[in-house]
């Protein structure tokens, strides 16, 4: 598989997800599994849960990351977030997507009310967008940042803009 360079995007998630090596984390939208990867390097006995809907992608995803499958830190699942069925146990440091519209285009109610259960106390939810050019950036801070204050979580935006417009909006 030729190596091809690691976006911006991910490159900035994975940094301001600031991981620990104990972190368990879940990935919504992983798409091939770059950003897998990335967290994984960062991991020591935390884990990473990835989810995609397209079965295409967990495939290459799972390739990417076998390795990493391999030794314990990360599973992937063809799923969307309202069929994960996981234990009611189960509690995340970090969920976090890249460029997953579902939280700025409709009422996001299913999927936030999920992710508020699934996360530790003191956790956070990273939902991080690379806007189409820089105007569209405003736009989208406040329609995803008023989704996630609409469901009772306190947010926090940054930008970073050093070659294109970077938004990550952070729900506690």
């Amino acid at each position: 598989m030729a190596v091809t360079p690691v976006p911006e995007r991910l490159r900035w998630a994975v940094e301001t997800l600031d991981v620990a090596p104990d972190d368990r984390l879940l990935e919504i939208g992983c798409g091939h599994g770059v950003a897998v990867d990335l967290v994984c390097r960062r991991l020591d006995r935390g884990h990473i849960l990835a989810v995609d809907r397209s079965e295409t992608a967990i495939t290459r995803a799972e390739r990417r990351n076998a390795a990493h499958v391999a030794a314990g830190r990360a599973t992937l699942r063809a799923a969307t977030p309202d069929r994960l069925d996981l234990p009611p146990e189960t509690r995340f440091d970090k969920v976090f997507a890249v460029n997953v519209n579902l939280f700025w285009t409709r009422s996001p109610q299913p999927e936030l009310d999920l992710i508020k259960a699934w996360l530790k106390p003191g956790g956070a939810l990273y939902l991080f967008y690379e806007p189409p050019d820089a105007s569209r950036t405003t736009e989208l801070a406040t329609r995803v940042g008023a989704a996630l204050a609409d469901h009772g979580l306190e947010t926090t935006t940054l930008t970073e803009t050093s070659s294109r417009p970077l938004l990550c909006v952070i729900g506690r």
